[in-house]
């Protein structure tokens, strides 16, 4: 819980009884967690007598929608709101065939897999996480995961043709996210072979392999249904 370590805070919200009943971290992102009626409306409260410093709003639609709902005349108007965001799920083997060529990236394939995930974050964000910093914050965060051994990428002649990471982590369940292949490779089963080896690698961290993806992405969808995937939820984002 140190906001040092988790680069934000995590607010909670008790019931009368003083047991806690739902939580809300407000850093880079704003995430409602269980979040009650009663507890949207107190975390509302709070974000505006602090003031916007997230990016974006993401989590369970209902609870996005309502927290929006209470924000909007107060942090302007956001950039994009993705109302819509299918969550899928797998706690089996996958049923496509795992290409055997998506491996762990190692530490000195930093700069082969970065401009990577800058296309693919830029691409399904809408901007590029070069900041003012230069990128050192994202190149640091893209560092951290290679290094805890949660990212994969099929590298050839030093030009990445599918990557992914495992983002959250817990005993019960991991999120893949930044899936991405080239354009030009794009409609030749990449992602689908590439994500099932992914999630052969995560089942050995958790039970259950996560991941969100917009309404609009049909093809990657597809994709994730032909791996295995079921819908199990709707996400929200609201972004700045």
């Amino acid at each position: 819980m140190e906001p040092a370590r988790l680069g934000g805070q995590v607010w909670g919200y008790t019931d009368g009884g003083g047991q806690l009943e739902s939580l809300c971290y407000s850093g880079a992102n704003l995430v409602p967690v269980e979040a009650s009626q009663a507890a949207i409306a107190a975390f509302a409260a709070r974000a505006r007598m602090q003031g916007r410093r997230c990016s974006s709003i993401v989590g369970p639609a209902y609870a996005v929608s309502e927290l929006w709902t209470l924000l909007a005349s107060h942090w302007g108007t956001p950039r994009e709101v993705r109302a819509v965001q299918p969550v899928m799920a797998i706690s089996g083997l996958p049923e496509a065939e795992p290409d055997p060529m998506v491996r762990r990236v190692l530490p000195a394939e930093l700069d082969v897999v970065l401009p990577a995930c800058i296309a693919m974050f830029t691409e399904e964000v809408g901007v590029s996480p070069v900041g003012v910093d230069g990128g050192a914050a994202y190149r640091g965060r893209v560092a951290e995961l290679i290094r805890a051994g949660r990212s994969f990428a099929r590298i050839e002649g030093g030009r990445v043709l599918f990557k992914a990471e495992i983002g959250a982590v817990t005993p019960f369940a991991c999120q893949v996210q930044g899936v991405w292949v080239p354009p030009e490779e794009r409609g030749r089963g990449q992602a689908v072979a590439g994500m099932a080896a992914v999630v052969l690698q995560a089942l050995q961290i958790a039970p259950v392999v996560s991941l969100y993806v917009n309404d609009f992405n049909a093809p990657a969808r597809a994709a994730y249904r032909r791996v295995g995937f079921t819908e199990v939820g709707t996400f929200m984002s609201v972004l700045f």
